[in-house]
């Protein structure tokens, strides 16, 4: 089944003949008592609606299981909870402000350590030791777009008995799918392109581990991170329409990249593959597209106060993947958790904004933009 078909048939036969799921809003169930069991006892524990949201989360990963969470960071923090004391995590300099905050700030606590590299694609045996367990890996990064080798970093990882954890959030299924290259765990802020309508937060993880489907399961029950049956049945409809929206925002974003390379009121542009030539065809090999985010800085001498307030179309807010345009400046905004450091470490100016394209028409976006870097002039 192709994923077009997927997101919209995976479940199917519902009640009464029904074409949409029900939404069962129950917090706790009633119990067979002479047995005292049951498909379902407690919504935290296990809930209809959130089970079936789960069915079509591992349908779109290719996965065998799938788990959802109250909101991206949830779901990250339940993927790390398979970090004990002592272990180690290595992540990339540029990380999502917010798993940066998590492991700069909460890890430690727990005996966890944690260790920043400008590059995964430099990494190498020398870089591994016993206490390393997990390797997180976003590609393309937030917000420099630069692009990491998912198969030599499986390799990797799991010659030395590492996991290696994937935040999908910017592709999506539908353009890159880390089970099928060998990661282990995957997770998305399903508040972005997922849900696609900035008006829900979710989180999904997937993973073909039995033992790590139990640890997440685990995760679930035990910290109560879990995504509510109304939030779960509006994903569930949002999904429908993933690959439609996607493909809209990737043709905007195509032309939005070819209008700013090279305009003189832009000094520089970063989109999946701008990097270089090598990591233009890394991703090629294993991703479906460049999906609909990027990141540009405007050329010295130019007010980008002035162009921010002359934007008529994308809103000045965080977030992403929605069907309307949005941008922002990571420095203070998405990456504020991060030190001014950390920042520049990972390739994070102040000046920098990242643009998330919606499903607008592209000449309007297209003209919108050239005004305000009119006006910022």
């Amino acid at each position: 089944m192709h994923i077009q078909t997927a997101a919209v048939q995976t479940l199917r036969d519902f009640e009464h003949g029904a074409v949409v799921p029900p939404v069962h809003l129950a917090s706790t169930f009633e119990l067979d008592p002479a047995t005292e069991g049951g498909a379902f006892a407690y919504q935290r524990g296990a809930n209809p609606t959130r089970g079936q949201l789960e069915t079509v989360l591992a349908a779109l990963d290719g996965a065998e299981h799938g788990f959802a969470f109250a909101s991206g960071m949830a779901a990250t923090a339940a993927a790390l909870s398979v970090l004990e004391v002592g272990d180690e995590v290595i992540l990339p300099a540029s990380v999502y402000g917010g798993t940066y905050r998590f492991v700069d700030q909460v890890l430690p606590a727990r005996g966890c350590t944690s260790r920043f590299v400008d590059d995964l694609g430099a990494l190498t045996d020398a870089d591994f030791t016993p206490a390393t367990r997990v390797v997180f890996v976003e590609t393309p990064a937030n917000p420099t777009l630069r692009i990491t080798d998912l198969r030599r970093i499986v390799e990797l990882a799991h010659r030395h008995e590492a996991l290696v954890l994937v935040d999908n959030t910017f592709m999506t299924p539908v353009l890159q799918k880390p089970l099928a290259l060998g990661a282990d765990l995957v997770v998305q802020s399903a508040t972005k392109y997922l849900g696609g309508h900035s008006d829900l937060l979710a989180g999904a993880v997937t993973t073909n581990d039995d033992a790590l489907a139990a640890a997440l399961r685990l995760a679930q029950v035990a910290q109560g991170g879990v995504l509510a049956p109304a939030d779960s049945f509006r994903l569930l409809q949002g999904i429908k329409t993933l690959p439609l929206r996607l493909e809209r925002q990737q043709h905007n974003a195509i032309a939005i990249v070819e209008a700013l390379r090279g305009h003189e009121g832009i000094a520089q542009v970063w989109y999946p593959g701008s990097h270089s030539e090598q990591e233009a065809r890394l991703h090629a090999s294993q991703a479906e597209g460049t999906g609909a985010v990027l990141s540009f800085e405007l050329a010295p001498g130019l007010d980008r106060v002035a162009f921010l307030e002359a934007l008529r179309y994308p809103a000045f807010a965080v977030s992403l993947g929605g069907v309307e345009s949005l941008i922002c400046r990571p420095a203070t905004m998405t990456h504020e958790s991060m030190t001014p450091q950390a920042r520049e470490r990972a390739g994070i100016s102040d000046e920098l904004l990242r643009l998330s394209v919606g499903i607008e028409h592209q000449e309007d976006l297209l003209g919108d933009l050239e005004q305000a870097l009119a006006a910022a002039r």
